[in-house]
């Protein structure tokens, strides 16, 4: 080739080109790596370079004649602009509809056609419903190959950044204890072999940090737990001698990261091995022998990742106290900005909160991109201002501020909603009613063991009952200084109802319904909750949410006529509390602010 291709439609004639010469008649590119990771390490964020969309989650579909970019709702505005020009038709992904994709494929590949994609990057789970779907219409697969090493030239290497381990001060066990918990669950399955990919879960299990993956400290790495042995495959150079010791100490061995495939096809053929679908790539299951047993289920870190430890909740409870005072003080200093006439833009959030954060000795870094979305940006659920596209705050109206950050101690995420100028009646009735549904299901209490995604309508309800609704799911899992959206538990009513998806007591989960008005403007408001023992029941263990975020809700924005008075005292409490854990990290201009954004609401 002579030259890079340097747009999106340029990088899609390439793309053909290579087909053709592989006898590809579509290719399959999803928003993936071998590690079932959210944020893509650069070396594998190809949709993003190929079809110019740069949202987080998208399926991009190409054949000879046609392309199609599958987006879920909040992405539907911001994909539309991005692929304008591209040769890309933006799809909208329905919830409920996950295989709309290969439907799509199956109805416009004639009996006899090839699919491409690469292997390492298509999960298990899905290349059995590419099975299901295209199998019965004659459709071919094929996954050896990786279009994108020939059409993209500078494409960028793997990275490798130095490992660390977790500060011991806010570690709890050790690593055998957590590879022993783990093997416990191999054995009650009859495993031999456990085969890891998911970065989290090999942090959490190793209790090593990275810089790999941007706003998730983890590491890319493979991870391999037999009965009596652990390989942890990792790139040369990343693990200090000190460290690796540790490591073997603990039982853990260390290999290259690209000795992976070839470490499994030399598992014993006559043992079994335990594998999660969902989480480990086709690539992955196809360097198994052949002949060795396989058990499926549920990946077992994964569960006992997610119940947090009543010591690390207590370090998440400071966590959010040094988060809760950052956030004032960037919070005074926006206000006084706006209030004297300064020019504040979408960027200056986003730089000023970081430097409010970076003043904690145990701060890292921002848990995702700071969403800073002014009227009409903040209707784009994961709207990021850019140099070249922002707005000024100025006028009238709402700023959405969502922003989180990765401590030691733990990890943040908050949306708060800020009023400029004046706000209309509409925009407080929207306020008020977001609002509404974080209350009632903060306040919620439910059966240990429901699933996560039944919970979801008591956050709609509100919504519901005035014709409102909104289109991303009400809660995520969080890690405990890890990635900023975990699983096992998701509160979504699109989401499947399964026992992998039952609460737990320990787990921290987000609570943030929204309001979207596109062109006008967006409302959510967003704390982290902690999943309590309830009180004692005749009917069973029940659980409570405990509410960790802490930072004023802006009753500005609210029309507090709208809430009754059972929310209302909720609201006073969750302030008082506030102002009492906050107002010892603070002073000057943020106390005040505190004081004045805390007081009891004027009830009429």
């Amino acid at each position: 080739m002579s030259h890079a291709p340097s747009t999106p439609a340029d990088r899609l004639a390439a793309l053909r080109a290579a087909m053709r010469e592989h006898a590809i008649d579509a290719w399959w590119l999803p928003s993936s790596d071998p590690h079932n990771s959210e944020y893509l390490p650069e070396h594998w964020a190809g949709r993003a370079w190929l079809s110019g969309f740069d949202g987080s989650v998208g399926t991009l579909v190409v054949t000879q004649d046609a392309a199609g970019l599958w987006v879920d709702s909040r992405y539907f505005v911001q994909a539309e602009a991005q692929l304008a020009g591209s040769g890309i038709e933006m799809m909208k992904l329905v919830q409920g509809q996950a295989t709309a994709p290969m439907t799509w494929l199956a109805e416009r590949l004639p009996a006899g056609a090839t699919l491409g994609y690469d292997a390492q990057v298509v999960s298990l789970a899905h290349a059995r419903q590419m099975e299901e779907i295209l199998g019965p219409v004659g459709i071919a697969r094929r996954g050896d190959l990786d279009l994108l090493d020939a059409v993209w030239p500078d494409r960028p290497a793997l990275p490798a950044q130095p490992l660390y381990a977790q500060p011991a001060a806010f570690r709890d066990e050790t690593r055998p204890e957590r590879l022993a918990r783990l093997r416990a669950a191999m054995a009650e399955h009859g495993a031999d072999w456990h085969p890891i990919s998911t970065l989290d879960d090999i942090a959490w299990l190793t209790q090593l940090r990275g810089d790999d993956v941007a706003y998730n400290p983890v590491f890319l790495a493979h991870l391999l737990v037999g009965r009596e042995t652990a390989t942890l495959f990792v790139a040369p150079g990343t693990l200090e001698a000190e460290l690796e010791a540790a490591l073997a100490a603990d039982g853990i061995a260390v290999a290259p990261y690209d000795a992976w495939r070839a470490r499994l096809a030399a598992l014993p053929a006559d043992e079994r091995v335990l594998l999660d679908p969902a989480k480990l790539t086709l690539g992955t299951r196809e360097a198994l022998p052949a002949e060795m047993a396989v058990v499926e289920a549920f990946q077992p870190s994964t569960l006992d990742k997610g119940r947090k430890s009543d010591a690390e909740l207590a370090h998440v409870r400071r966590t959010m106290e040094a988060d809760g005072a950052a956030l004032c003080r960037f919070f005074a200093w926006l206000e006084r900005a706006l209030s004297e006439g300064e020019r504040v833009t979408e960027l200056d959030v986003e730089t000023r909160l970081r430097e409010e954060r970076v003043r904690d000795p145990h701060f890292v870094s921002e848990s995702f991109n700071t969403i800073a979305a002014f009227n009409a940006n903040g209707a784009l659920p994961h709207y990021r201002a850019t140099p070249e596209a922002h707005a000024v705050i100025a006028g009238d109206g709402l700023l959405l501020i969502d922003s989180g950050g990765q401590y030691h101690g733990g990890t943040t995420d908050i949306t708060r909603m800020v009023p400029v100028g004046e706000v209309s009646a509409a925009q407080r009735e929207d306020c008020s009613l977001v609002l509404k549904g974080t209350i009632a299901l903060s306040r919620a209490r439910f059966p240990e063991g429901i699933a996560a995604p039944r919970l979801d309508a008591i956050a709609r309800a509100p919504l519901w009952a005035t014709g409102r609704d909104y289109g991303h799911g009400t809660g995520h899992g969080v890690g405990y200084f890890l990635n900023v959206h975990e699983g096992p538990q998701v509160i979504s009513a699109g989401a499947p109802v399964a026992p992998h998806t039952a609460m737990r007591a320990g787990m921290i989960t987000s609570i943030e319904p929204g309001v979207y008005r596109p062109g006008q403007w967006g409302v959510r408001i967003e704390n982290l909750v902690a999943n309590r023992p309830a009180e004692a029941s005749d009917f069973g263990d029940f659980l409570r949410f405990e509410t960790l975020t802490l930072c004023p809700i802006d009753t500005r924005c609210l029309d507090v006529a709208l809430l009754d008075a059972a929310e209302a005292d909720w609201l006073d409490a969750y302030h008082a509390e506030v102002r009492e854990r906050l107002a010892p990290r603070l002073e000057g201009d943020a106390l005040a602010w505190l004081e004045a954004r805390t007081r009891p609401l004027a009830r009429g």
